[in-house]
């Protein structure tokens, strides 16, 4: 007769709260030893709009605000079609590979529409998704126009609380509004195709600016000569910016995910800027920024929301709207009496 082997404490504890609804305690216990169930779950709690849900989701992120990490955060953007989903579980591979936890935060465009979102990352993605040292969450992007999911700052914290070490966002890839992602990253990469028509793009003015780096995707195959000369048009355009702020020089790589070439030179750069930007304090300073500004969106959420609850907004809304589509008031105006109505 085999003899069943008793599980640990810690385990029958995670064993019991998966089947039960778990408190703020619970589940960030869960999250601290790394259970991806429970990793989730704290997830779609935060991400919840349910009032009832705010305190508890509170509790969760102040008790992973604690916990000191050294993770470092990459925001990877760039057009549909360039690959960035091919890109981030090649890299990711490569990643864990090195030894490396690594968590993707895949957000998916909401339609305008019927405010669906198809999350299909984790179809994508599928060998990273079946490995140990990994964890995807593809969340929808909803109203944001920033390109990332409106909890996305929250996410972040609980992953590195969960001890990934690495946090890859892939944006909407909508265009500049986009940048938003920018200000809750350690590093940005922009993804770019080899032979698209807008090597010269570089100098203008945009998200070319913000990139930390360049990396020309799919340089395998036909587009090797096309890749080449892509990273030489990008390089001389970038020389055009002044360096950041911790004397960085925006670098332009290339590499393939489909044959998973110069993805380890691409660590390598980055792990570079980090320890440079630590070298220089701006670590520390970009990070204090990023808190400074997830204060001032969470202000600009809850203001928003605040107001369109208000029931006498609402119903007073209604007749304003009829106004302005008439020419009877200027939108202005209009905005103005409904702030008004709000601040009494």
């Amino acid at each position: 007769m085999v003899k069943k082997i008793k599980p640990s404490k810690s385990i029958q504890k995670l064993q019991s709260f998966r089947k039960s609804i778990p408190s703020a305690e619970d589940l960030t216990f869960g999250i601290f030893e790394n259970d991806k169930t429970s990793l989730a779950r704290a997830i779609t709690l935060i991400e919840s709009t349910r009032s009832d849900n705010l305190e508890k989701a509170n509790i969760v992120i102040e008790k992973c605000l604690s916990k000191k990490t050294n993770s470092i955060r990459i925001g990877i953007t760039g057009i549909p079609g360039v690959g960035k989903s091919t890109f981030i579980e090649a890299f990711g591979k490569k990643l864990t590979s090195l030894g490396q936890k690594v968590a993707v935060l895949a957000v998916d465009p909401s339609s305008t529409q019927t405010k669906g979102s198809i999350l299909g990352d984790k179809t994508r993605m599928q060998e990273l998704v079946k490995d140990p040292n990994a964890f995807i969450r593809p969340s929808p992007s909803g109203i944001s126009l920033g390109g990332v999911t409106r909890k996305t700052r929250e996410t972040i914290i609980l992953c590195e609380a969960a001890g990934y070490d690495v946090i890859l966002i892939e944006t909407v890839g909508v265009g500049q509004s986009e940048t938003a992602v920018h200000s809750m990253v350690d590093f940005f990469l922009l993804l770019k195709l080899p032979g698209a028509g807008d090597e010269l793009q570089g100098i203008k003015r945009g998200i070319i600016e913000m990139a930390d780096a360049i990396v020309i995707n799919k340089a395998d195959g036909d587009n090797m000569k096309l890749a080449r000369s892509a990273t030489v048009e990008f390089s001389r355009a970038l020389h055009l910016y002044p360096p950041k702020e911790n004397g960085w020089t925006p670098k332009v790589l290339s590499c393939s995910a489909l044959e998973q070439t110069g993805l380890e030179e691409i660590w390598q750069m980055v792990t570079g800027y980090i320890d440079e930007s630590k070298n220089s304090n701006q670590f520390d300073l970009k990070r204090q920024e990023q808190n400074k500004n997830w204060l001032h969106q969470t202000l600009d959420e809850q203001l928003r929301k605040q107001f369109y609850q208000n029931k006498k907004i609402v119903a007073k809304l209604k007749s304003l709207e009829i106004d302005v589509i008439n020419d009877k008031i200027s939108p202005f105006r209009a905005a103005e009496i409904l702030l008004q109505m709000h601040h009494k």
